[in-house]
């Protein structure tokens, strides 16, 4: 298989680069304890892990190498090298073509290989002199990259003074996700995150392989994206938020640069204008909108289904075209999220007819329509997608429609639950949803959805409770961690009790990201050199 990889890599850097390793490695090799790459705390757990009982040496002798002229290929192995300065303090050149002695290299390389099927295979070749990452798609090397910093140890080697390295257990990985659409959804409507709480969150979500972050920006507490063309929304319905707190909205400078951040970690963002219901901020900014009778006033608290649009004047439509545009111009992924759920005081008839007038609105600016699982009671075309959230009878009539279905289950993956009595952050109203319930469920069998129609599964985070991203970690960790495991991993390799083993050894790193995640007592957490804060909500 090197041999393969050496034919390929066409560029004198790489070969160059090679050679020097060859024979440095040689007369410089580390004999290293034995290792069992299969024994890695890896999450999600990869499809296949061959171990080979060795240890690749990472240390300052060690530089990347990335096939060139393709494209991505190069920032990932930026990424790479980025990521580790930041957590081992360790200079790793990229593509450099210098005089420094290089011992090993690890490539990350394009391939054209039939065995990687999917835009994110990867197969990882982790010898004591190299590490090769194969895929076809710069999509597919990011993923394969976080398995990397997975496996590079926090301490280093002491064996000798004069030069730190960090063994890297050997062996062959070959991985591929169950499921291409792997989801978390922050709600920042009823409390506003900002641009870098927005930013760290798609940090720790990527480094689980997670590939989508839905972000529900309006409902009735706060409108949180400027639409230039009706700029009250922001101005009036971006003013407050749950308990009267001050609010905030992305001007679309902020929505793109979120948007560019989440792209360069491959992740898709999902924008969510919630209707016809959950729609009191636009209403109170444009009281034509409104369809309950009421006269709307600003609202900063927890209830739902009081408010609608009025589903039968055109200039509604109107608003709604203008509003879907400007977001879908600014948002290069293939989704827009109308959601359409609880919307209680809007008549049955009014609310298909809004769903399928809306459809086509979004249609029409190039985007598939996703709504929570009440949209299927509508003459919605395939295309459209149902999140299940609720309705199993709902859910079943997707299927029927032919649609493809997002697993978001309340009493399975909302991470805006309680995880026990004890637990101050959180709501009670779907279930308690301690770690283990969070992980120990079925997807693929899930309400009888038959596995083709299922598009992947999605964790919401409401946030009602929390009002800033320590209060938001810990709600979605560790249970976020688990659910990247259940879309990423097939159910063959999902094991509870070897799960929170390898949960138990995540904790170096949240803490190292300063995350203030939930120490669930079902877990035997390592402890690590890093400080802890535990959230506490009076």
């Amino acid at each position: 298989m090197i041999k393969s990889i050496v034919t390929r890599a066409t560029t004198l850097l790489f070969i160059g680069a090679l050679i020097v390793a060859c024979q440095e490695v040689k007369k410089k090799r580390i004999d290293f304890p034995p290792t069992d790459l299969a024994k890695e705390n890896l999450i999600p757990k990869p499809l296949k892990v061959i171990p080979t009982n060795k240890a690749f040496g990472l240390d300052r002798y060690t530089a990347i190498y990335t096939t060139l002229n393709s494209e991505g290929y190069s920032e990932v192995g930026q990424f790479l090298a980025d990521k580790i300065k930041a957590k081992l303090d360790l200079v790793i050149p990229v593509n450099e073509n210098s005089t420094e002695l290089v011992e090993r290299i690890i490539y990350i390389n394009k391939s054209d290989s039939l065995e990687l099927d999917s835009p994110e295979a990867y197969q990882l070749y982790i010898t004591q002199d190299s590490v090769i990452l194969n895929s076809n798609t710069a999509e597919g090397a990011f993923r394969g990259i976080q398995t990397l910093r997975q496996l590079i140890p926090e301490e280093s080697n002491d064996t000798l003074a004069e030069q730190r390295i960090w063994p890297i257990a050997s062996g062959k990985i070959i991985d591929n996700p169950n499921f291409g659409f792997r989801g978390a959804m922050l709600d920042v409507a009823r409390h506003f995150f900002s641009v870098e709480d927005v930013k760290k969150y798609i940090d720790l979500l990527a480094y689980y392989k997670i590939n989508v972050l839905h972000l529900h920006l309006t409902d009735d507490q706060g409108w949180r994206i400027e639409i230039k063309s009706w700029p009250k929304l922001t101005e009036v319905g971006g003013s407050t938020e749950v308990g009267g707190e001050a609010g905030g909205f992305y001007t679309q400078e902020d929505y793109k640069e979120i948007i560019a951040y989440a792209a360069k970690h491959y992740m898709t963002v999902i924008p969510e204008v919630d209707m016809p219901g959950h729609t009191n901020a636009a209403s109170v900014s444009y009281p034509f909108l409104n369809g309950n009778g009421k006269t709307p006033k600003l609202y900063e608290g927890t209830q739902v289904g009081f408010s609608t649009f009025d589903t039968r004047k055109d200039t509604v439509y109107a608003f709604i075209d203008d509003v879907v545009r400007e977001i879908s111009e600014i948002t290069p992924g293939p989704y827009f999220h109308i959601g359409g759920d609880e919307s209680h005081v809007t008549k049955k008839n009014d609310y298909i007819y809004f769903v399928e007038k809306v459809e086509k609105i979004v249609q029409k600016h190039g985007k598939k329509m996703i709504g929570w699982d009440e949209i299927a009671t509508a003459k919605v075309d395939s295309s459209s997608i149902s999140q299940y959230w609720s309705s199993g009878d709902n859910a079943q009539k997707a299927v029927a429609r032919g649609m493809k279905v997002i697993l978001s289950p309340a009493k399975r993956t909302y991470l805006d639950m309680k995880y026990d009595t004890l637990t101050k952050l959180g709501l009670t109203w779907a279930a308690y949803i301690p770690v283990d319930s969070a992980y120990v469920w079925t997807p693929e069998e899930y309400e009888g959805i038959p596995m083709e129609n299922i598009l992947g599964i999605e964790a919401p985070l409401w946030s009602e409770t929390i009002s800033n991203i320590d209060e938001l970690e810990h709600l979605a960790f560790p249970r976020v961690i688990g659910y990247s495991e259940l879309s990423w991993t097939i159910k063959e390799n999902r094991d509870w009790e070897n799960y929170k083993v390898r949960l138990a050894n995540q904790a170096p790193f949240l803490d190292r990201m300063n995350v203030k995640y939930y120490p669930s007592p079902l877990i035997d957490w390592k402890k690590s050199k890093y400080s802890y804060k535990e959230i506490k909500k009076d």
